[in-house]
């Protein structure tokens, strides 16, 4: 299910729905995904709640047996859609896609790349704009 809080231009939930089920299905999880996009004020509070950082985030997953919760900040993704000069429904999809990558277990602080590589081969392969990890410098840029 997606829950959209925070309406941003030009997205379609039917649209990022199908995206999700993809990037569910492509990640190996089962179960239950349920996504909300929200504003800085949520994810802030939420990251402080689970991660114990007090400030706002792009993207946190929260993973359970049977699926999980991906909750992802509209306005960092339309700020960021804006820098990187990619479409605001391209960063809500690559942040969509790295929050499943964490529910199937993925973890780019201690895994040596193992998710930054994966998260890149998916992206190409969903034809998305630059991988969140190959922008934040922990993987080279694809051709």
């Amino acid at each position: 299910m997606l829950i959209i809080e925070r309406p941003l231009e030009k997205i379609t939930t039917s649209g990022l729905e199908r995206f999700a089920r993809r990037a569910q299905k492509l990640a190996g999880i089962s179960g239950q995904v349920d996504i909300l996009i929200t504003g800085n004020r949520r994810l802030r509070e939420l990251n402080r709640r689970f991660r114990k950082k007090d400030k706002p985030t792009d993207v946190l997953s929260f993973p359970r047996p049977d699926g999980g919760d991906i909750a992802i900040s509209a306005e960092i993704a339309a700020r960021n859609a804006a820098r990187y000069g990619h479409a605001t429904d391209g960063e809500l999809k690559i942040l969509i896609l790295h929050g499943m990558l964490h529910l199937a277990g993925y973890d780019h602080e201690r895994d040596n790349g193992e998710m930054a590589a994966r998260e890149a081969a998916l992206r190409r392969r969903l034809k998305l704009p630059n991988a969140l990890l190959e922008r934040l410098g922990r993987l080279p840029k694809s051709p």
